[in-house]
């Protein structure tokens, strides 16, 4: 049975990762002395390469061509019982030793130890002149407290994952931890949301399947502006996959920007194939601030799904925590991008100098050339806590894939504050949901009342009088009850009010935006509100009172 406790419970491993990075993050590190893209750390260090073996993309999706046509092999891991006993506390006080640190070009690169919560084990090589190494696990690249299990892990094991350093080896600016997740630190340095290679099945009665990256391939670009490219070779049960990823870290401020190539190849028909998968987590915001009993006024990765679809359509889907696992579609052919973004960007709107929720990034996927029909897909999993990732989008093609089929989808991917697509026309900036009716009157039972914000364009040049019409559709089963729009006094935003009458819908798809004279002001809001769930906690309240 698919519901909320038991998704959030399979997530735990990925959220276990992203602790373990935001610890690891937290060490004080020290200059590096020397290193090459040969991976010689230092005179006193130095790491053991593998043989050399010929490498290439092409090569690469040749191997996961050929794995696709045997049977799937879980990854082995290695002493297993060891492992068991590199704990949470036992796994953060291991410490990579920064003088070890291995160079690739002029990007640095660090690496994640295995343990209890990071088992399978990823081989990372170097790539040079076409050629490839491996760079085997030694205990030498990390100080290990001397009653550390992980003493007894023997030379080889494997690395859990890796790290790409800034030049001054204080922080880090990109990680490969777990499954095919990583995540960068965004323009302003801040650890968020997190990408992923692929997604299987997300959000479905029956289990997800989590595709892993078994190996990753480091090179120094030979052209263009990048600063590193990354090789991995992804692996599932029902699915393999080549990927290449040439990543530029920007200037401080700019964020980074990914340009990724997949080659997928089908062991077994999948039902929901995910591409561009993002993973976030949103537990309430000015839309909901009613669901939470915290002293912040938000708490959220992300506050928004925004998508242009293919026809140029600019759509805004305000994330929401509902009552139940919630998956939503939205139909289009060939789309121009779409992405999870962190549109609030005040502080005294987070209050947390902890965790900063206002200087998250926000993420961004522009398909290469044409994907086809399909639809872009966002799952919403019920949290009362800020520790779930319970936010997944990603694109699902209209065709499932089949056993034996070959697909290849190409995407640019950015991390940046905001979408990096021009807006001509104002923009969501606030959803707000309150009791419907009128101050000083009975509140009616299953009535909402919807206040939406939207700024920029030119809308700020527009006065009560000008002819600016407020656009507002509901399903089937929900009334709207009065609807009207007007300029908020001094700001240059605009509102869009109106009541909803929904007594027994509980989940409703509205559609909103202004116009004049028949051609659009604003993006197309298109908000999911849950009547009952609002309606129970008046209900609820009213009976504490």
């Amino acid at each position: 049975m698919f519901n909320g406790v038991s998704t959030l419970r399979m997530r735990k491993p990925a959220l276990t990762c992203a602790a373990a990075l935001a610890l690891l993050l937290s060490q004080p590190l020290l200059p590096v002395a020397g290193g090459t893209a040969s991976a010689q750390a230092t005179s006193t260090f130095t790491a053991e390469l593998g043989q050399s073996q010929p490498f290439d993309f092409a090569a690469l999706g040749q191997r996961a061509k050929e794995m696709a046509a045997a049977p799937y092999h879980a990854p082995e891991v290695a002493q297993p019982d060891v492992l068991e006993k590199i704990d949470y506390d036992a796994h953060w006080k291991i410490r990579f030793r920064p003088e070890t640190t291995v160079k690739v070009g002029d990007v640095p690169v660090q690496f994640f130890h295995l343990g209890t919560y990071f088992r399978n084990p990823v081989k990372i090589g170097i790539v040079e002149n076409g050629k490839s190494r491996e760079i085997t696990y030694d205990p030498g690249f990390f100080d290990i407290p001397a009653d550390s299990p992980a003493k007894d892990l023997t030379r080889g094991t494997g690395f859990a994952g890796f790290r790409l350093m800034n030049k001054d080896l204080k922080t880090d600016w990109i990680s490969f931890l777990g499954a095919s997740y990583f995540r960068t630190s965004g323009p302003q340095g801040q650890y968020g949301m997190s990408a992923r290679g692929l997604a299987i099945n997300s959000g479905m009665s029956e289990p997800e399947e989590f595709p892993v990256f078994r190996e990753f391939y480091l090179e120094k670009p030979k052209s263009g502006d990048a600063d590193i490219t990354i090789y991995a070779l992804l692996d599932s049960p029902s699915v393999t996959g080549a990927y290449r990823m040439d990543i530029t870290n920007g200037a401080p401020g700019e964020g980074q920007k990914m340009e990724i190539s997949s080659r997928l190849f089908f062991r077994n028909s999948v039902e929901r194939l995910g591409i561009g998968p993002l993973t976030s987590m949103y537990w309430y915001s000015e839309t909901n601030r009613v669901l939470a009993f915290d002293w912040r006024p938000e708490v959220h990765d992300a506050d928004g799904l925004m998508m242009v679809m293919g026809n140029g359509e600019v759509i805004w889907r305000p994330l929401m925590n509902p009552p139940r696992v919630v998956t939503s579609s939205f139909v289009t052919e060939n789309p121009q991008g779409f992405g999870l973004l962190q549109r609030d960007r005040r502080f005294e709107n987070y209050e947390d100098d902890g965790v900063f929720y206002d200087k998250r990034a926000s993420v961004w996927i522009e398909p290469k050339g044409n994907w086809g029909k399909g639809q872009v897909q966002l799952v919403e999993i019920p949290t009362d806590d800020e520790i779930y990732d319970n936010i997944v989008t990603f694109w699902n093609p209209e065709q499932k894939p089949q056993a034996g089929q070959e697909l290849a989808f190409d995407y640019n991917l950015t991390w940046k504050e905001d979408a990096p697509v021009k807006q001509p026309l104002a923009r969501t900036v606030s959803t707000r949901i309150g009791a419907g009716g009128i101050p000083g009157h009975p509140r009616p039972k299953g009535h909402l009342k919807i206040a939406i914000d939207f700024e920029g364009g030119s809308i700020a040049e527009l006065g009560q009088n000008d002819g600016v019409t407020p656009m507002v559709s509901v399903p089937e089963g929900v009334t709207i009850v009065q609807s009207y729009a007007l300029p908020v006094v001094g700001t240059k935003r605009w509102r869009v009010i109106f009541d909803i009458a929904a007594e027994q819908v509980e989940t409703a798809d509205i559609r909103a935006y202004l116009e004049k004279d028949g051609q659009p002001l604003t993006e197309t809001w298109l908000g999911q509100v849950h009547p009952a769930q609002f309606d129970r906690i008046r209900v609820d309240a009213a009976a504490q009172n």
